[in-house]
């Protein structure tokens, strides 16, 4: 060795070179995916493998860049079969290329800082890493030009808190794609301009509010209705203040005339994954029997309806847009990094907008212990073959 940091290693020693680093990037990107929300993304495990191989890239001798690039492709490929059995899902192709790039990157910049007249390429190579992981993942959800009215009924504190007048986070992502409009009285809807209605947990309705609603929707607008039989959502006011929302639906006459009628009560928080692969997080949920002009999903916990000119999507509970079942941090709801769950995504669609949605997620425990093995058995066969092959290639050099 040239510089005496690590002589040339025995076997075992190779081996656990080669694999160690593999081990603690996977084990230190899984704790960052749950931390966030329980997303399969590769960019979770992008720079603890980046940090790993930059590290080894100090520890190594100068001429070792060999065991740099196989490190760096074993804590990518670990880290892209965990994601994918976990996920039951292929990861995303350009964050499975950014992985390995970043880690690469990283590697070779670190080596170039020890190297002399090399040093400012090693400084740009470790800042493009940087420029990549800063950029790659996720971007913050940013508002669109196009601001359609949205109607917002609804007894949940989403336009207040403790403090006062307060976006709940649900209502800071929807006005990235409307312009949010609180009603009180359902029979301004007509006046309103507005063409999507969110209802969400609304107070007790008189017959006349109710038909306003009916009529609205018939003339053409698209809803999403909200409706929980045993809200859940944190409150600290009394039973009896009037601020507090209804603990269960007041508004069963109004759906079973739209053709949904009420049907099991399953109290459990559960987590749901649609046909498209999108999660949704629900917690004592209603289902519902379709009638002739509505449709199930979910077991009945979702149901869409045409009613007249218009659209109704009906979902059994009004939690899934509390932000404690779909936000990982309640600081950035406008990240999608920290999304636990597909809900704005969802919301935004079933109102008639669009969202960025795309997400891989771990499933359950057994999926995620299914897919740590086989990326720890990856890891220890790609250490083993990488033992084998580097250790020939060494012998042949110093020959």
């Amino acid at each position: 060795m040239s510089d005496g940091r690590m002589r040339v290693p025995r076997r075992l020693t190779i081996f656990l070179v080669l694999l160690l680093p593999v081990l603690a990037a996977l084990m230190a990107g899984l704790a960052r995916a749950w931390r966030s929300g329980g997303q399969a993304d590769p960019w979770s495990w992008a720079l603890p493998a980046a940090l790993m191989v930059a590290l080894m890239a100090q520890l190594l001798a100068k001429d070792l860049g060999r065991w740099l690039v196989w490190i760096a492709m074993g804590a990518a490929g670990a880290a892209l079969i965990l994601c994918a059995i976990a996920a039951a899902r292929a990861p995303d192709p350009l964050a499975a290329v950014g992985l390995l790039l970043v880690t690469l990157l990283a590697g070779f910049g670190s080596r170039g800082l020890r190297v002399p007249g090399k040093r400012l390429i090693g400084v740009g190579l470790l800042a493009l890493a940087g420029l990549i992981l800063w950029r790659g993942p996720a971007q913050p959800i940013a508002p669109v030009a196009e601001r359609p009215a949205l109607a917002v009924i609804t007894a949940l504190p989403l336009f207040w808190d403790k403090a006062g007048l307060a976006d709940a986070p649900i209502v800071s992502l929807l006005r990235t794609r409307f312009t949010v409009q609180p009603l009180d009285d359902p029979r301004a809807l007509a006046a309103s301009g507005a063409r999507a209605l969110l209802l969400a947990q609304p107070r007790v309705m008189t017959p006349d509010q109710l038909v306003a609603i009916d009529a609205w929707v018939r003339g053409g607008g698209t809803a999403l209705v909200l409706a929980d039989p045993l809200l859940r959502w944190p409150s600290d006011l009394p039973l009896s203040d009037r601020r507090r929302p209804p603990s269960a639906s007041l508004i069963g006459p109004l759906l079973t005339h739209w053709g949904a009628v009420p049907d099991a009560l399953v109290e459990a928080e559960t987590r749901q994954f649609l046909d498209d692969g999108r999660l949704v997080t629900l917690s004592g949920t209603q289902s519902f029997k379709a009638g002739r002009a509505c449709a199930a999903e979910q077991g009945g916990a979702i149901v869409r309806c045409r009613v007249g000119q218009g659209r109704v999507v009906l979902v059994g509970d009004a939690d899934l847009i509390d932000d404690r079942l779909w936000l990982a941090d309640p600081a950035r709801p406008l990240d999608p990094r920290v999304w636990a769950a597909d809900t704005p995504a969802l919301v935004a669609q079933w109102l008639g907008g669009t969202m960025d949605d795309g997400r891989r997620w771990l499933r359950d425990g057994r999926d995620v212990v299914l897919g740590l093995r086989w990326a720890l058995i990856f890891g220890t066969i790609w250490a083993l073959v990488g033992t084998g092959l580097l250790r020939r290639v060494r012998q042949r050099v110093e020959q």
